[in-house]
């Protein structure tokens, strides 16, 4: 399958579907697709993660990438990558997922916090690296870390939004990973799809209207 790299630093977006009902994923997934979202995952402490994740792959063929999030372990890289994932995404930092997924030709996005665990990622073979919790540590923290580790591509997840997306691409972000503010769990259960859409949608249009400012995010 090969590195998804390329395909995360063109479409920016992670969307982060934690926590929801076998009933409403794949609705909601594909109204994240229909409103421009190209890669979201599953998080594998939801539960059916599994299932929903081997439906959104074959649903999702050609509309998106769909990957497994909260993989802490081989273990649960192995289960991610037996159900369909094209990613695996974790919180924390685990050398063994990294080299079990490139063994296999699947991108591997460790979370990391601080310098030292991002060039640890980057020496295990990860070709990005999550930065988490960004609700807490902010997008000039961002700005710090890219100064000295430009050339290491950077997710920033978790407290991200509308209104200050701009700002952590401004500050070096390659991409971002959004979970609720993208992903409403309220509006999935409600059955309003086409919310969901219209959220994507203007995600999507924000970063696109933010590229033409700008070559590069930098």
């Amino acid at each position: 399958m090969g590195s998804l790299l390329e395909t995360l630093q063109q479409e920016k977006i992670v969307a982060i579907f934690r926590g929801i009902g076998q009933a409403e994923a794949d609705r909601a997934a594909r109204a994240l697709a229909d409103g421009g979202i190209r890669l979201m995952e599953v998080t594998m402490n939801t539960d059916a993660a599994l299932p929903i994740l081997a439906r959104w792959r074959e649903q999702l063929d050609g509309l998106a990438f769909v990957g497994a999030g909260t993989v802490l372990d081989e273990k649960g890289a192995r289960e991610a990558i037996a159900a369909g994932a094209q990613f695996l995404i974790s919180p924390n930092l685990d050398e063994a997922v990294i080299t079990y997924g490139a063994e296999r030709g699947v991108s591997v996005w460790p979370g990391v916090m601080t310098p030292t665990e991002i060039v640890r990622a980057w020496k295990a073979g990860a070709e990005a690296v999550k930065i988490f919790p960004m609700a807490s540590l902010g997008h000039r923290y961002l700005q710090e870390l890219k100064a000295p580790l430009d050339h290491i591509p950077m997710m920033a997840t978790g407290g991200v939004d509308l209104d200050n997306i701009g700002d952590y691409f401004r500050a070096g972000a390659d991409a971002v990973g959004l979970g609720s503010k993208l992903v409403n769990l309220q509006w999935a259960r409600e059955g309003r799809f086409e919310l969901m859409e219209q959220r994507a949608r203007e995600f999507t249009e924000t970063v696109r209207g933010l590229g033409r400012q700008s070559n590069s995010f930098s």
